[in-house]
């Protein structure tokens, strides 16, 4: 059983919402951060990603980071920025956008979980996580006493959830704003915070969508809050992490693209040539980009939908690219992926690419850029060769999951992203 709790929330006044709420702190580098917070210093960019405000030569995980966050925080709470809610309470939270093409919705269930359902896997995960990023979060956490960022979990559909959600989404939104990225966000207040805990019992578990590193470090800073406690019950408000639940059926997983600088010693003639070897080799169209549904990573034909099926960029034209069906295993939840099948056929024995976590000759595009996007990286001549993956389900995620397996790096691109600083949990 997932356990969810209400959080007396900091939170930003209503008619500054769009002005304080930013886009997390890891899909943007310093550049780009300043230059979204620029001129508005209510961004709670300041916040999350405090060495926007430090000269360059400071690091991002330096003292001097954490402790701007802290005066970044406090100055918004002095400044009434931020309120504090009188009473714990759960809350909804809707995203809408125009997604390559088509309108999408998401709506989730804003509560604080427990670090020990995270830690016992009754919320369970699929990626690895890097030592210094999980630091340097822990450290923020505890700098500020706050969970800054929302961690987004995944849960398979519980009807008395959504009779809860489609009633408290009727009612008057404490937040309703578009940002400049054209994604609207809503936010409600929660009716019965009780009736929400007893409809997550029917939820057996949760899976982390986004926000692996926030929930370690989360799990982190509550293990050393608990160790400088020498009465700890469990029940402390350091204990629970701030997070985002959503249904799994309403999620829009992107691919996560492949894109290699060079054929190693080989022509694209003899790349070709090695690469009809393993698979089968067409001329193709561009591939589609629909979110969650059509193949992003081919046009369609013959086994278009079956494992080990891509679309390749070469030289100014599009290939679809299969491997043999009856040499893949399309029960194993790792083995039938793509992104395995794509690494253990073509990427390291045909082209030579090592960890791709390290691995400078390997970059990864987002499927929000479109196959066009992917194209134009190689018409630069900066890169020799893109493969355009498919959407992998929010399903596959949870099969992985379930049976304790973890996902390659860069394969699930979940979109929109949850905005930082509309619900702030403090402890």
């Amino acid at each position: 059983m997932v356990r969810i709790r209400p959080f007396a929330a900091l939170r930003p006044r209503e008619e500054l919402a769009a002005r304080v709420a930013s886009v997390p702190y890891d899909v943007v580098d310093r550049a780009e951060a300043r230059r979204l917070a620029a001129d508005n210093p209510l961004s709670f960019l300041h916040v999350v990603r405090p060495d926007i405000d430090l000269p360059d030569e400071a690091k991002p995980d330096s003292e001097a980071a954490y402790a701007q966050a802290r005066v970044a925080l406090e100055q918004m709470v002095s400044d009434g920025a931020l309120v504090r809610e009188d009473t714990p309470r759960l809350y909804l939270y809707r995203q809408e956008v125009q997604l390559l093409g088509k309108r999408v919705s998401q709506v989730g269930v804003v509560a604080c979980c427990h670090i020990d359902d995270y830690l016992n896997d009754t919320i369970k995960k699929h990626e690895k996580t890097r030592k210094d990023k999980e630091d340097d979060r822990t450290r923020h956490v505890l700098s500020l006493r706050a969970n800054t960022g929302p961690v987004f979990l995944a849960y398979r559909p519980e009807r008395a959830v959504d009779a809860l959600i489609a009633r408290d989404s009727s009612q008057a939104p404490l937040y309703d704003f578009e940002a400049e990225d054209g994604v609207r966000h809503t936010v409600w207040a929660a009716r019965d915070a009780e009736a929400y805990r007893a409809a997550f019992e029917g939820v057996a578990t949760a899976y982390v969508a986004d926000g692996h590193h926030r929930s370690a470090s989360a799990a982190r800073a509550g293990a050393e809050l608990r160790k400088q406690n020498r009465s700890h019950t469990g029940d402390e408000e350091y204990n629970w992490y701030l997070c985002v639940l959503f249904a799994s059926t309403q999620l829009n997983v992107l691919p996560y693209h492949r894109v290699v600088r060079d054929l190693g010693s080989m022509t694209a003639t003899q790349f070709l040539e090695r690469l009809c070897e393993v698979a089968c080799v067409e001329p193709h169209g561009e591939p589609s980009s629909e979110p969650n549904g059509e193949p992003s990573g081919q046009a369609g034909g013959a086994g278009a939908d079956s494992p080990g099926s891509f679309a390749m960029y070469l030289e100014g034209r599009w290939y679809r690219v299969a491997l043999p069906k009856d040499s893949v295993d399309a029960q194993h939840p790792i083995n039938s992926l793509d992104y395995v099948l794509l690494y253990d056929r073509i990427l390291a024995p045909l082209l030579g690419i090592g960890d791709i976590r390290t691995d400078r000759r390997i970059d990864f595009v987002g499927g929000i850029h479109g196959a066009a996007g992917l194209a134009a990286r190689v018409d630069s001549g900066a890169w020799k060769v893109a493969f355009a993956m498919r959407s992998l389900s929010v399903e596959q995620l949870m099969r992985v999951a379930d049976a304790g397996e973890i996902m390659p790096p860069k394969s699930t691109w979940f979109e929109p992203k949850l905005r930082s600083g509309l619900l702030i949990h403090t402890f």
